[in-house]
């Protein structure tokens, strides 16, 4: 992949004060997007978009133990840019076929004019659809770790914006909780608050703050300084360190993760981008032909009192294979007890037969995938003898749970485990995890991961409203893939919900429907029993649906209002539209499908679904490019539909 390394004023541009200050700008391809670095007292930078603030003059560097911090007194040593403009293929396709990566680099390499004289390397991007920075730090002079206790990047954000607000009540959580809209100044030195962190500027001017490439460094999460529009970078702690305040040791070159500002004049465009992605390395898996990604059914103790035995476990196969599906996920229990000094990750209980759940869904045309408990998958690296076994036995993939932690410790071993599994054809997902990265792009067989408050939680909490639902797709999404296990088929009113066995889900069939269109997860796993899906309306919307995905548009839609997506896989366009609990009547238009006449399927709330949200209205009809699709979506409810060309 080529890049071409040119100097040139737009993308760099150099003035010296004449009290010795540089100011540096990076601008992006179309020039709607400037950044502004400046190497003053102190060292800062800003962005603009259209012409308008977007950052305001906001810190960079980091405070150590042991040594002094690094912020000022630093002169320019070198600087290096380059065009950075490619088009790259993903073995898994999240949202394109194809991938545009174009951006303006610019490397600046500071040291400081006096005392240790320490070296730091602050690398710009600066994409159509936003901007991305990282620092590279290196060795000591003396041997042995240096310790970062705070990293000083802070965002000044102009004004008072709306904010979509996640707080996990801590360092250590999986992710699992619901964005609450608020104005900027809700935020404080106390929050810690997760990302992605959208903020609506007004004016057409929506940005995103999240980050990308977190390896052999902590994530971070965002506060404020006490000054209630500057938000700061709070990195996780090390264990142990709470106190002491470390939050990442390093005895060579380091680099921290991206951060990411997604820029775009709506929300779709944040939707739309690939800009985490980009920032990530290409594919390292020399032949990643064996990742398939697909839909999978799961013995889950949500849907009922499923059972750890074979009857079960080949039920599920069996309706897997009638799906359809290429996958059925063996859950908790298929080791015998979990979470304990005795559990062994190589051994299958008592009760079931492994090889002969493996043989009987290879009978049925599907592959296996397990389930794992990270302190068993961790204890005496027991991981590193598991792993091939899989291979040898001819399992597809792994499910870790509960990992909970996005400190350093905890990031590296996410990567351990990626690789390792990669090594042996093995597809990752993670449950109890952190956000995504953009990984994928590297490693394609970490599939999916949860870090969302999903499908599970309408078994025991009252949360899951269908506005949380809708602000999914402009929050946590954003970030990249996303296991929320769609697919309750128990569909009942607010008045009607409660906390049961089997779970039942306060949204219509049409919404939940439409969640396996909206939701990204190249392997999607489907949360409900095989009695409550199989020949019941929208059943058939299931086998049609696929997991990834040639291209994606935005038709409209508004956080925790509703939104409505559509996708292209190879001539097939599929739409989904979610609500939220406030009935409305919204209008598409099929300005995104090519010229010609095209049948739509759809598959819409029924004209009694807000009291009885299962009912479906099945109906096909055709169409043309540009034509206005009038939807009725009831309380909670959705719209779905499938275009082909005749």
């Amino acid at each position: 992949m080529p890049f071409s390394k040119l100097k040139f004023s737009v993308l760099f541009l150099l003035i010296a004060s004449f009290c010795h200050a540089q100011d540096f700008q990076v601008i992006s391809p179309d020039k709607k997007i400037s950044v502004a670095i400046k190497n003053g007292e102190t060292l800062s930078y800003s962005v603009t978009f259209n012409g308008k603030p977007v950052i305001l003059e906001s810190a960079l560097g980091f405070e150590f133990k042991s040594e002094p911090a690094m912020y000022k007194g630093f002169a320019v040593m070198d600087r290096q840019e380059q065009i950075i403009n490619e088009t790259w293929k993903p073995v898994v396709k999240s949202k394109h076929a194809e991938v545009v990566n174009n951006s303006n680099e610019l490397k600046l390499m500071f040291k400081e004019k006096s005392g240790l004289m320490r070296q730091m390397e602050l690398s710009f991007r600066v994409f159509n659809d936003g901007v991305a920075f990282r620092t590279k730090l290196f060795r000591s002079e003396k041997n042995g770790h240096r310790q970062i206790t705070k990293e000083l990047t802070t965002f000044t954000i102009p004004g008072n914006p709306k904010a979509w607000v996640v707080e996990y009540g801590g360092y250590s959580s999986s992710n699992e909780s619901e964005f609450f809209e608020h104005q900027l100044s809700y935020v404080s030195d106390k929050t810690i608050a997760g990302m992605p962190f959208l903020m609506d500027y007004g004016n057409k001017c929506w940005v995103a703050i999240t980050e990308a490439v977190i390896d052999n460094y902590p994530a971070f999460y965002i506060g404020t300084n006490g000054k209630q529009n500057v938000l700061t970078t709070k990195l996780v702690p090390l264990p142990g360190e709470e106190v002491a305040g470390v939050k990442a040791r390093f005895d060579d070159e380091v680099y921290t993760p991206w951060r990411v500002l997604m820029i775009g004049e709506t929300p779709g465009k944040l939707i739309e981008s690939e800009i985490v992605q980009n920032l990530n390395a290409p594919c390292a898996i020399a032949d990643p032909s064996w990742i398939k990604p697909g839909m999978s059914a799961w013995d889950h103790w949500w849907s009922g009192e499923v059972k750890m035995e074979m009857p079960v476990i080949k039920q599920y196969i069996d309706f897997a294979s009638q799906m359809g599906w290429p996958y059925m996920l063996v859950d908790w229990q298929w080791y015998g007890k979990f979470n304990t000094p005795e559990a062994d990750i190589t051994k299958w209980a008592p009760q079931i037969d492994m090889p002969e759940i493996i043989r009987y869904a290879k009978s049925k045309n599907v592959k296996i995938i397990v389930w794992l408990y990270n302190s068993d998958v961790n204890r005496n690296s027991a991981y590193k003898k598991a792993f091939p076994l899989y291979h040898k036995w001819g399992i597809a993939g792994i499910k870790i749970d509960f990992m909970d932690r996005d400190d350093q410790d905890m990031v590296n071993w996410y990567h351990d485990i990626i690789k390792c599994a990669a090594e042996n054809h093995l597809m990752v997902d993670f449950h109890g995890a952190f956000k995504p990265d953009g990984i994928i792009r590297t490693y394609p067989n970490m599939i999916t991961r949860e870090g969302v408050m999903g499908n599970e939680y309408y078994k025991f909490s009252e949360k899951m409203s269908p506005e949380h639902n809708v602000k999914l797709a402009f929050t946590r999404m954003l970030a990249g893939q996303m296991d929320y296990t769609p697919g309750g088929f128990l569909n009942v009113t607010r008045e009607q919900f409660k906390k049961q066995t089997p779970a039942v889900v306060w949204n219509t069939r049409a919404a939940e429907l439409s969640k396996f269109v909206i939701y990204e997860s190249p392997l999607t796993v489907v949360c409900d029993h095989p009695d409550n899906i199989l020949n019941q309306p929208g059943a058939d919307f299931l086998k049609l649906v696929p997991t990834t995905w040639d291209d994606i548009h935005f038709i409209d839609g508004y956080p925790g209002e509703y939104v409505a997506l559509a996708k292209r896989t190879g001539n097939e366009w599929f739409i989904g539209v979610m609500n939220n609990s406030k009935e409305k009547e919204v209008a598409i238009k099929l300005d995104f499908i090519s010229v010609g006449e095209h049948m739509i399927e759809i598959w819409a709330d029924a004209k009694d679904a807000n009291k009885e949200p299962k009912n479906l209205k099945i109906s096909s009809q055709k169409v043309k490019s540009g034509d206005l699709v009038k939807i009725k979506l009831a309380n909670n409810g959705g719209w779905v539909a499938r275009i082909t060309t005749p």
